[in-house]
């Protein structure tokens, strides 16, 4: 079996990060809670690399191609997923955000010339139709954790820039972990530069920067606790696939995320995913056993 079920992994972890999300970004605001997520993470990934000798896999030209996919990927993209989670809900914020899959194949195809069977092909479609149709049909009850705030026009716009940033940083990273880079030192540098360029407009008083309320321990520890699933754990592993992997499929593989969040929305709200959602996650699961057993 190949390596892009790692993927899968990091599809979880980061499901069960947006929920965590959903609290500290709207008492923090966007900037504020991804500011405080990278100091946390980053000091968990530094003191992981420090310990291990991960930076000494990393050239400079190779720390330059991370830091401009931290900044692109998680800067930019993180930045406006959570706008966009902040204005209609992580449900539809998912939603958009799954299109990456799609950008990272077209890349993946285009600069990496990267070639997939019949069945990998047919894996990797039904993956990507599933997630949708489990996502835009997963019904239209109201919900804790749902809502619209603000013109739909900018959700959409915050949700596809926050796709097409993973893409790309996906796509900047993929030559550096081929080469054999540590994944943990690789995340760190991302983050690193990430979180210098969200200190940098705090430090510049830039307006939009400053928190909406007060952080509090309790916050602080959900920011933790998201870090780690997400950035020091699912990003990692991600890493790790993208390393040994295809693009297209480890990008395909990874948003599974909606899906994977239906089960953890259901728990937490009581509400039964539709007929529409258990239709895509049926055709989640048959593509992916297409893809994992090609």
């Amino acid at each position: 079996m190949s390596l892009e079920w790692l993927a899968l992994v990091s599809a979880f972890l980061w499901a069960c990060a947006s929920l965590l999300s959903v609290t500290p970004a709207r008492h923090l605001g966007t900037f504020a809670f991804s500011r405080w997520r990278m100091a946390c993470v980053s000091l968990m990934l530094g003191l992981m690399s420090l310990i291990s000798g991960g930076f000494h896999t990393l050239s400079l030209s190779q720390i330059g191609m991370m830091a401009t996919s931290g900044l692109i990927g998680i800067f930019i993209g993180d930045t406006c997923l959570y706008a966009c989670m902040n204005r209609v809900g992580p449900r539809r914020a998912s939603l958009l955000f799954a299109t990456h899959a799609a950008f990272s194949a077209l890349f993946g195809i285009w600069l990496f010339k990267e070639h997939l069977s019949l069945q990998g092909w047919a894996g990797a479609a039904l993956v990507l139709a599933g997630v949708m149709v489990a996502v835009a049909f997963s019904g239209n009850k109201p919900q804790k954790l749902e809502y619209s705030h603000g013109a739909l026009w900018l959700s959409l716009a915050l949700g596809l820039m926050a796709a097409l940033c993973q893409s790309l940083g996906t796509i900047i990273a993929k030559p550096v972990m081929s080469a054999g880079a540590d994944p943990i030192a690789a995340s760190c540098v991302r983050m690193l530069v990430a979180f210098a360029a969200h200190s940098g407009l705090r430090l510049a008083q830039v307006p939009f920067s400053r928190a909406v309320s007060p952080i509090t321990w309790r916050v602080l520890g959900i920011i933790c606790l998201n870090g780690l699933l997400a950035m020091v754990l699912g990003m990692t592993i991600f890493l790790f696939a993208l390393r040994h992997g295809n693009v297209t499929l480890v990008a395909i593989m990874s948003s599974t995320s909606p899906v994977m969040l239906l089960p953890i929305l259901w728990f937490f709200t009581r509400q039964r995913p539709s007929l529409g959602a258990w239709l895509g996650a049926i055709l989640v699961v048959c593509g992916t056993a297409l893809v994992l057993a090609r």
